[in-house]
Protein backbone atom coordinates (compact mmCIF):
# COMPACT_ATOMS: atom_id res chain seq x y z
CA UNK A 1 0.00 0.00 0.00
CA UNK A 2 1.40 3.37 -0.93
CA UNK A 3 2.06 6.06 1.63
CA UNK A 4 1.19 9.61 0.63
CA UNK A 5 2.93 12.41 2.46
CA UNK A 6 0.73 13.80 5.20
CA UNK A 7 -0.04 17.46 4.92
CA UNK A 8 -0.24 19.52 8.07
CA UNK A 9 -1.77 22.95 8.56
CA UNK A 10 1.69 24.40 8.11
CA UNK A 11 1.92 22.76 4.71
CA UNK A 12 -1.48 24.05 3.69
CA UNK A 13 -0.31 27.56 4.46
CA UNK A 14 2.46 26.99 1.96
CA UNK A 15 -0.12 26.75 -0.79
CA UNK A 16 -0.65 30.51 -0.76
CA UNK A 17 0.70 31.89 -4.02
CA UNK A 18 1.95 35.31 -5.02
CA UNK A 19 1.61 37.01 -8.38
CA UNK A 20 4.91 35.86 -9.81
CA UNK A 21 6.22 32.33 -9.51
CA UNK A 22 9.69 33.41 -8.43
CA UNK A 23 8.07 35.53 -5.74
CA UNK A 24 6.79 32.58 -3.75
CA UNK A 25 7.25 33.64 -0.15
CA UNK A 26 3.91 32.80 1.50
CA UNK A 27 2.94 35.55 3.97
CA UNK A 28 1.30 33.18 6.47
CA UNK A 29 4.17 30.77 7.10
CA UNK A 30 6.41 31.15 10.13
CA UNK A 31 9.85 32.52 9.36
CA UNK A 32 12.61 29.96 8.83
CA UNK A 33 14.35 31.21 11.97
CA UNK A 34 11.44 29.98 14.11
CA UNK A 35 11.18 26.53 12.52
CA UNK A 36 13.07 23.51 13.77
CA UNK A 37 11.25 20.74 11.89
CA UNK A 38 11.10 21.27 8.13
CA UNK A 39 9.11 18.12 7.38
CA UNK A 40 6.06 20.13 6.27
CA UNK A 41 8.15 22.31 3.99
CA UNK A 42 9.80 19.26 2.44
CA UNK A 43 6.37 17.67 1.95
CA UNK A 44 5.33 20.83 0.12
CA UNK A 45 8.24 20.39 -2.29
CA UNK A 46 6.96 16.88 -3.04
CA UNK A 47 3.34 18.06 -3.26
CA UNK A 48 4.03 20.75 -5.83
CA UNK A 49 5.42 18.14 -8.22
CA UNK A 50 1.78 17.11 -8.77
CA UNK A 51 1.16 20.16 -10.94
CA UNK A 52 3.90 19.15 -13.36
CA UNK A 53 2.61 15.63 -13.96
CA UNK A 54 -0.22 16.05 -16.47
CA UNK A 55 1.46 18.81 -18.50
CA UNK A 56 4.61 16.67 -18.78
CA UNK A 57 2.54 13.65 -19.80
CA UNK A 58 0.71 15.61 -22.50
CA UNK A 59 3.87 17.29 -23.79
CA UNK A 60 5.70 13.96 -23.90
CA UNK A 61 3.12 11.97 -25.85
CA UNK A 62 0.68 14.36 -27.54
CA UNK A 63 3.45 16.50 -29.02
CA UNK A 64 5.00 13.32 -30.41
CA UNK A 65 3.60 10.49 -32.53
CA UNK A 66 1.93 8.45 -29.77
CA UNK A 67 -1.18 10.57 -29.26
CA UNK A 68 -3.00 13.51 -30.79
CA UNK A 69 -5.57 16.14 -29.93
CA UNK A 70 -9.01 16.08 -31.50
CA UNK A 71 -10.49 19.49 -30.72
CA UNK A 72 -9.19 22.95 -31.65
CA UNK A 73 -7.28 24.83 -30.34
CA UNK A 74 -5.70 21.81 -28.60
CA UNK A 75 -4.78 20.49 -32.04
CA UNK A 76 -1.93 23.02 -31.85
CA UNK A 77 0.04 20.27 -30.11
CA UNK A 78 0.22 18.61 -33.51
CA UNK A 79 1.07 21.83 -35.35
CA UNK A 80 4.59 23.18 -35.18
CA UNK A 81 4.00 26.90 -35.40
CA UNK A 82 3.65 30.02 -33.27
CA UNK A 83 0.16 29.27 -31.92
CA UNK A 84 0.98 26.83 -29.12
CA UNK A 85 1.01 29.54 -26.37
CA UNK A 86 -2.80 29.39 -26.49
CA UNK A 87 -2.45 26.25 -24.34
CA UNK A 88 -0.82 28.20 -21.50
CA UNK A 89 -3.67 28.09 -18.99
CA UNK A 90 -4.02 24.32 -19.01
CA UNK A 91 -0.46 23.17 -19.52
CA UNK A 92 2.56 25.49 -19.55
CA UNK A 93 1.35 27.90 -16.87
CA UNK A 94 0.47 25.28 -14.22
CA UNK A 95 3.64 23.35 -15.05
CA UNK A 96 5.83 26.43 -14.62
CA UNK A 97 4.10 27.55 -11.43
CA UNK A 98 4.16 24.15 -9.75
CA UNK A 99 7.84 23.55 -10.33
CA UNK A 100 8.97 26.96 -9.11
CA UNK A 101 6.87 26.45 -5.99
CA UNK A 102 8.55 23.09 -5.45
CA UNK A 103 11.92 24.78 -5.94
CA UNK A 104 11.14 27.48 -3.40
CA UNK A 105 10.07 24.92 -0.80
CA UNK A 106 13.20 22.88 -1.50
CA UNK A 107 15.34 26.02 -1.13
CA UNK A 108 13.82 26.62 2.29
CA UNK A 109 14.82 23.14 3.46
CA UNK A 110 18.29 23.35 1.91
CA UNK A 111 19.02 26.71 3.52
CA UNK A 112 17.61 26.07 6.95
CA UNK A 113 17.27 22.40 7.87
CA UNK A 114 19.95 20.65 9.90
CA UNK A 115 18.65 17.22 8.84
CA UNK A 116 21.07 15.93 6.19
CA UNK A 117 18.59 13.44 4.75
CA UNK A 118 15.91 16.12 4.38
CA UNK A 119 18.41 18.36 2.61
CA UNK A 120 19.32 15.48 0.30
CA UNK A 121 15.67 14.93 -0.60
CA UNK A 122 15.21 18.67 -1.15
CA UNK A 123 18.22 18.80 -3.48
CA UNK A 124 16.84 15.84 -5.41
CA UNK A 125 13.49 17.60 -5.83
CA UNK A 126 15.11 20.89 -6.82
CA UNK A 127 17.23 19.10 -9.41
CA UNK A 128 14.22 17.16 -10.72
CA UNK A 129 12.25 20.41 -11.02
CA UNK A 130 14.97 22.22 -12.95
CA UNK A 131 15.53 19.16 -15.14
CA UNK A 132 11.87 19.18 -16.15
CA UNK A 133 11.98 22.93 -16.73
CA UNK A 134 15.02 22.86 -19.04
CA UNK A 135 13.65 19.90 -20.99
CA UNK A 136 10.47 21.85 -21.66
CA UNK A 137 11.65 25.46 -21.93
CA UNK A 138 15.42 25.38 -22.45
CA UNK A 139 16.91 28.45 -20.74
CA UNK A 140 15.11 29.24 -17.48
CA UNK A 141 15.32 31.60 -14.53
CA UNK A 142 17.25 30.28 -11.54
CA UNK A 143 16.41 30.85 -7.90
CA UNK A 144 18.47 29.10 -5.23
CA UNK A 145 17.22 31.15 -2.30
CA UNK A 146 14.32 30.68 0.10
CA UNK A 147 13.88 34.47 0.12
CA UNK A 148 14.72 35.71 -3.39
CA UNK A 149 15.31 39.47 -3.72
CA UNK A 150 12.27 40.21 -5.87
CA UNK A 151 13.28 43.85 -6.28
CA UNK A 152 16.31 42.70 -8.28
CA UNK A 153 15.20 42.17 -11.87
CA UNK A 154 18.32 40.15 -12.65
CA UNK A 155 16.82 37.08 -10.96
CA UNK A 156 14.22 36.97 -13.73
CA UNK A 157 16.81 36.76 -16.50
CA UNK A 158 16.77 33.32 -18.08
CA UNK A 159 20.00 31.39 -17.60
CA UNK A 160 21.45 29.16 -20.35
CA UNK A 161 20.26 25.56 -20.02
CA UNK A 162 23.88 24.40 -20.00
CA UNK A 163 24.56 26.55 -16.93
CA UNK A 164 21.45 25.24 -15.20
CA UNK A 165 22.67 21.70 -15.82
CA UNK A 166 26.23 22.36 -14.72
CA UNK A 167 25.59 24.71 -11.79
CA UNK A 168 22.34 23.39 -10.33
CA UNK A 169 20.99 20.08 -11.60
CA UNK A 170 24.17 18.00 -11.65
CA UNK A 171 25.64 19.33 -8.35
CA UNK A 172 22.27 18.93 -6.59
CA UNK A 173 21.96 15.33 -7.72
CA UNK A 174 25.54 14.59 -6.72
CA UNK A 175 24.81 16.01 -3.26
CA UNK A 176 21.62 13.96 -3.06
CA UNK A 177 23.53 10.78 -3.94
CA UNK A 178 25.97 11.50 -1.12
CA UNK A 179 23.22 12.22 1.42
CA UNK A 180 20.55 9.60 0.74
CA UNK A 181 20.21 5.88 1.37
CA UNK A 182 19.84 3.53 -1.60
CA UNK A 183 16.53 2.10 -0.49
CA UNK A 184 13.47 4.32 -0.74
CA UNK A 185 11.40 4.83 2.40
CA UNK A 186 7.67 5.27 1.73
CA UNK A 187 8.41 6.09 -1.89
CA UNK A 188 10.54 9.13 -1.11
CA UNK A 189 13.70 10.16 -2.93
CA UNK A 190 16.61 7.73 -2.60
CA UNK A 191 20.22 7.46 -3.69
CA UNK A 192 19.12 5.07 -6.44
CA UNK A 193 16.60 7.63 -7.71
CA UNK A 194 19.21 10.40 -7.69
CA UNK A 195 21.70 8.19 -9.58
CA UNK A 196 19.03 7.27 -12.11
CA UNK A 197 17.92 10.83 -12.75
CA UNK A 198 21.55 11.94 -12.96
CA UNK A 199 22.17 9.22 -15.53
CA UNK A 200 19.19 10.47 -17.52
CA UNK A 201 20.47 14.04 -17.21
CA UNK A 202 23.82 12.99 -18.66
CA UNK A 203 22.02 11.23 -21.52
CA UNK A 204 20.20 14.47 -22.32
CA UNK A 205 23.57 16.24 -22.25
CA UNK A 206 25.12 13.68 -24.62
CA UNK A 207 27.65 12.79 -21.92
CA UNK A 208 27.50 9.05 -22.43
CA UNK A 209 30.56 8.20 -20.35
CA UNK A 210 29.18 9.76 -17.17
CA UNK A 211 25.71 8.45 -18.00
CA UNK A 212 27.05 4.91 -18.22
CA UNK A 213 28.66 5.21 -14.79
CA UNK A 214 25.52 6.44 -13.06
CA UNK A 215 23.13 4.07 -14.81
CA UNK A 216 25.42 1.10 -14.11
CA UNK A 217 25.36 2.06 -10.42
CA UNK A 218 21.56 1.93 -10.43
CA UNK A 219 21.46 -1.49 -12.08
CA UNK A 220 24.13 -2.96 -9.80
CA UNK A 221 22.50 -1.52 -6.68
CA UNK A 222 18.90 -2.28 -7.59
CA UNK A 223 18.55 -5.69 -5.99
CA UNK A 224 19.93 -4.62 -2.63
CA UNK A 225 17.50 -1.70 -2.65
CA UNK A 226 14.54 -4.00 -3.38
CA UNK A 227 14.19 -2.85 -7.00
CA UNK A 228 13.61 -5.39 -9.75
CA UNK A 229 11.66 -5.79 -12.98
CA UNK A 230 8.08 -6.86 -12.49
CA UNK A 231 7.46 -10.33 -13.88
CA UNK A 232 4.31 -9.15 -15.70
CA UNK A 233 4.19 -5.86 -17.57
CA UNK A 234 0.59 -5.26 -16.52
CA UNK A 235 1.59 -5.29 -12.85
CA UNK A 236 3.57 -2.05 -13.22
CA UNK A 237 0.47 0.10 -13.69
CA UNK A 238 -2.82 0.76 -11.94
CA UNK A 239 -3.53 2.08 -8.49
CA UNK A 240 -3.10 -1.34 -6.88
CA UNK A 241 0.46 -1.47 -8.20
CA UNK A 242 1.67 1.95 -7.04
CA UNK A 243 5.23 1.80 -5.68
CA UNK A 244 5.76 -1.73 -7.00
CA UNK A 245 9.25 -3.21 -7.12
CA UNK A 246 10.10 -1.71 -10.53
CA UNK A 247 9.44 1.87 -9.48
CA UNK A 248 12.56 3.81 -8.55
CA UNK A 249 10.73 7.09 -8.03
CA UNK A 250 7.15 8.25 -8.55
CA UNK A 251 5.22 11.39 -7.77
CA UNK A 252 2.63 10.05 -5.34
CA UNK A 253 -0.94 11.13 -5.89
CA UNK A 254 -4.01 10.65 -3.72
CA UNK A 255 -7.61 11.66 -4.26
CA UNK A 256 -7.74 12.51 -0.55
CA UNK A 257 -5.35 15.42 -1.09
CA UNK A 258 -6.59 18.29 -3.24
CA UNK A 259 -4.42 18.68 -6.32
CA UNK A 260 -3.78 22.26 -7.41
CA UNK A 261 -3.95 21.14 -11.04
CA UNK A 262 -7.57 21.89 -11.88
CA UNK A 263 -7.98 20.19 -15.25
CA UNK A 264 -8.21 16.65 -16.65
CA UNK A 265 -5.42 14.48 -15.27
CA UNK A 266 -2.93 12.40 -17.28
CA UNK A 267 -4.98 9.19 -17.03
CA UNK A 268 -8.01 11.02 -18.46
CA UNK A 269 -6.04 12.28 -21.45
CA UNK A 270 -4.48 8.94 -22.36
CA UNK A 271 -7.75 7.09 -21.78
CA UNK A 272 -9.77 9.34 -24.09
CA UNK A 273 -11.89 10.66 -21.23
CA UNK A 274 -11.50 14.34 -22.12
CA UNK A 275 -13.71 15.65 -24.93
CA UNK A 276 -10.75 17.51 -26.40
CA UNK A 277 -9.31 14.15 -27.42
CA UNK A 278 -11.84 11.34 -27.20
CA UNK A 279 -9.71 9.05 -29.37
CA UNK A 280 -6.12 10.08 -28.62
CA UNK A 281 -4.33 6.98 -29.91
CA UNK A 282 -2.12 7.81 -32.88
CA UNK A 283 -2.19 5.19 -35.63
CA UNK A 284 1.58 5.52 -35.82
CA UNK A 285 1.87 3.85 -32.41
CA UNK A 286 -0.39 1.03 -33.60
CA UNK A 287 1.95 0.61 -36.57
CA UNK A 288 4.92 0.49 -34.20
CA UNK A 289 3.36 -2.44 -32.35
CA UNK A 290 2.44 -4.09 -35.67
CA UNK A 291 6.07 -3.85 -36.77
CA UNK A 292 7.23 -6.34 -34.13
CA UNK A 293 4.75 -9.05 -35.09
CA UNK A 294 7.48 -11.28 -36.55
CA UNK A 295 9.54 -11.03 -33.36
CA UNK A 296 6.85 -12.22 -30.95
CA UNK A 297 6.58 -15.49 -29.10
CA UNK A 298 3.15 -17.19 -29.05
CA UNK A 299 0.73 -14.66 -27.60
CA UNK A 300 2.26 -11.59 -29.21
CA UNK A 301 3.63 -8.45 -27.60
CA UNK A 302 2.11 -8.51 -24.14
CA UNK A 303 2.56 -4.75 -23.79
CA UNK A 304 0.12 -4.09 -26.59
CA UNK A 305 -3.14 -4.74 -24.73
CA UNK A 306 -1.84 -2.85 -21.70
CA UNK A 307 -0.82 0.17 -23.77
CA UNK A 308 -3.34 0.54 -26.61
CA UNK A 309 -7.01 -0.21 -27.24
CA UNK A 310 -7.66 -0.08 -30.98
CA UNK A 311 -11.43 -0.27 -30.55
CA UNK A 312 -11.55 2.81 -28.34
CA UNK A 313 -8.45 4.36 -29.97
CA UNK A 314 -7.10 5.18 -26.52
CA UNK A 315 -4.66 3.86 -23.94
CA UNK A 316 -5.76 1.76 -20.94
CA UNK A 317 -2.29 1.92 -19.38
CA UNK A 318 -3.57 3.99 -16.45
CA UNK A 319 -7.13 2.65 -15.99
CA UNK A 320 -10.07 4.91 -15.25
CA UNK A 321 -10.79 2.81 -12.16
CA UNK A 322 -8.84 4.42 -9.36
CA UNK A 323 -7.66 7.13 -11.73
CA UNK A 324 -7.41 9.95 -9.18
CA UNK A 325 -5.07 7.77 -7.12
CA UNK A 326 -2.64 6.78 -9.87
CA UNK A 327 0.95 7.67 -9.03
CA UNK A 328 2.98 9.21 -11.85
CA UNK A 329 6.07 7.16 -12.62
CA UNK A 330 9.08 9.45 -12.86
CA UNK A 331 11.65 6.63 -13.19
CA UNK A 332 11.45 2.84 -13.32
CA UNK A 333 14.06 0.15 -13.77
CA UNK A 334 13.20 -0.75 -17.37
CA UNK A 335 13.75 2.90 -18.34
CA UNK A 336 17.18 2.83 -16.68
CA UNK A 337 18.16 -0.45 -18.36
CA UNK A 338 17.25 0.91 -21.79
CA UNK A 339 19.18 4.11 -21.15
CA UNK A 340 22.16 2.09 -19.97
CA UNK A 341 22.07 0.00 -23.15
CA UNK A 342 21.94 3.21 -25.17
CA UNK A 343 24.91 4.67 -23.31
CA UNK A 344 26.94 1.50 -23.83
CA UNK A 345 26.14 1.55 -27.53
CA UNK A 346 27.16 5.19 -27.88
CA UNK A 347 30.38 4.39 -26.01
CA UNK A 348 31.29 1.70 -28.56
CA UNK A 349 30.31 -1.52 -26.80
CA UNK A 350 29.73 -4.52 -29.05
CA UNK A 351 26.21 -5.30 -30.22
CA UNK A 352 25.95 -8.61 -28.35
CA UNK A 353 26.70 -6.97 -24.99
CA UNK A 354 24.24 -4.15 -25.58
CA UNK A 355 21.36 -6.18 -26.97
CA UNK A 356 21.62 -8.73 -24.15
CA UNK A 357 20.47 -5.97 -21.77
CA UNK A 358 17.18 -5.79 -23.65
CA UNK A 359 16.49 -9.53 -23.32
CA UNK A 360 14.64 -9.46 -19.93
CA UNK A 361 12.47 -6.55 -21.06
CA UNK A 362 11.63 -8.19 -24.37
CA UNK A 363 11.05 -11.62 -22.81
CA UNK A 364 8.59 -10.08 -20.36
CA UNK A 365 6.85 -8.48 -23.35
CA UNK A 366 6.60 -11.80 -25.16
CA UNK A 367 9.27 -10.97 -27.72
CA UNK A 368 12.27 -12.94 -28.94
CA UNK A 369 15.83 -11.80 -28.28
CA UNK A 370 17.38 -9.48 -30.84
CA UNK A 371 20.14 -11.04 -32.94
CA UNK A 372 23.51 -9.21 -32.79
CA UNK A 373 24.48 -10.94 -36.04
CA UNK A 374 21.65 -9.04 -37.74
CA UNK A 375 21.79 -5.82 -35.73
CA UNK A 376 25.53 -5.62 -36.16
CA UNK A 377 26.19 -1.88 -36.39
CA UNK A 378 25.97 0.93 -33.87
CA UNK A 379 23.25 2.61 -35.96
CA UNK A 380 21.08 -0.53 -36.10
CA UNK A 381 21.42 -1.11 -32.36
CA UNK A 382 20.63 2.55 -31.70
CA UNK A 383 17.39 2.27 -33.67
CA UNK A 384 16.46 -0.99 -31.93
CA UNK A 385 16.84 0.64 -28.51
CA UNK A 386 14.81 3.65 -29.58
CA UNK A 387 12.05 1.39 -30.91
CA UNK A 388 12.06 -0.57 -27.65
CA UNK A 389 11.81 2.59 -25.56
CA UNK A 390 8.78 3.70 -27.55
CA UNK A 391 6.83 0.50 -26.96
CA UNK A 392 7.93 0.06 -23.35
CA UNK A 393 7.35 3.66 -22.22
CA UNK A 394 4.42 4.83 -24.37
CA UNK A 395 2.03 7.15 -22.48
CA UNK A 396 4.60 7.69 -19.75
CA UNK A 397 5.56 11.17 -21.00
CA UNK A 398 8.89 10.10 -22.52
CA UNK A 399 8.51 10.00 -26.30
CA UNK A 400 8.90 13.65 -27.34
CA UNK A 401 11.83 14.25 -25.03
CA UNK A 402 13.53 11.09 -26.32
CA UNK A 403 13.13 12.31 -29.90
CA UNK A 404 14.59 15.71 -29.08
CA UNK A 405 17.59 14.41 -27.13
CA UNK A 406 18.45 11.81 -29.80
CA UNK A 407 18.06 14.26 -32.68
CA UNK A 408 15.45 12.06 -34.38
CA UNK A 409 12.43 14.38 -34.37
CA UNK A 410 12.23 14.77 -38.15
CA UNK A 411 12.96 11.12 -38.94
CA UNK A 412 10.39 9.74 -36.51
CA UNK A 413 7.72 12.40 -37.01
CA UNK A 414 7.97 12.11 -40.79
CA UNK A 415 8.30 15.84 -41.39
CA UNK A 416 10.84 18.62 -41.13
CA UNK A 417 10.23 20.55 -37.93
CA UNK A 418 12.00 23.78 -37.07
CA UNK A 419 14.16 23.09 -34.01
CA UNK A 420 12.65 26.20 -32.39
CA UNK A 421 9.56 24.09 -31.81
CA UNK A 422 11.47 21.37 -29.99
CA UNK A 423 10.92 23.56 -26.93
CA UNK A 424 7.63 24.82 -25.55
CA UNK A 425 6.53 28.44 -25.02
CA UNK A 426 7.28 30.29 -21.81
CA UNK A 427 3.96 31.26 -20.18
CA UNK A 428 3.01 34.74 -21.39
CA UNK A 429 1.76 35.56 -17.90
CA UNK A 430 5.33 35.21 -16.60
CA UNK A 431 6.71 37.45 -19.31
CA UNK A 432 4.12 40.14 -18.52
CA UNK A 433 4.60 39.83 -14.75
CA UNK A 434 8.29 40.65 -15.11
CA UNK A 435 7.82 43.49 -17.60
CA UNK A 436 9.49 41.49 -20.33
CA UNK A 437 12.62 40.59 -18.35
CA UNK A 438 11.66 36.95 -18.82
CA UNK A 439 11.76 36.50 -22.59
CA UNK A 440 9.86 34.16 -24.90
CA UNK A 441 11.41 31.25 -26.76
CA UNK A 442 12.12 31.96 -30.43
CA UNK A 443 9.28 31.07 -32.77
CA UNK A 444 6.45 31.85 -30.32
Amino acid sequence: MKTVYKLTLGLLLLLTACENDLDQVPPNIASADSLEDFTGVLNAAYFYQHGSVTPMAVMGDFRADNAFMFEAPFTEFDEFDADLPAMEDQFFGPFYTALYRSILSANNVIENSSNANDVGEAKFLRALSYFKLVQVFGDVTVNLSATPPTDDASIFVRQPASDVYNNVIIPDLQDAIAALESESVNGRASRLAAQGILGKVYMHRGDFANAQTQLAAVISGASAAGVELQENFTDIFGVDNDLNSEIIFATQISSSIVDEYGFSEFWSWSGGLDTKSLMPLDVDLIAAFDAVVNDTLPGGDLRRAVTINEELMASPKFPQTGGPDHDWIELRLADVILLYAEALNENGANAAEVLALLDPIRLRAGLTNLDPMVLNTQALVRQAIQDERRLELAYEGQRWFDLVRTGTVDAEMGQTINSQFHLFPIPISEILATGGVITQNPGY
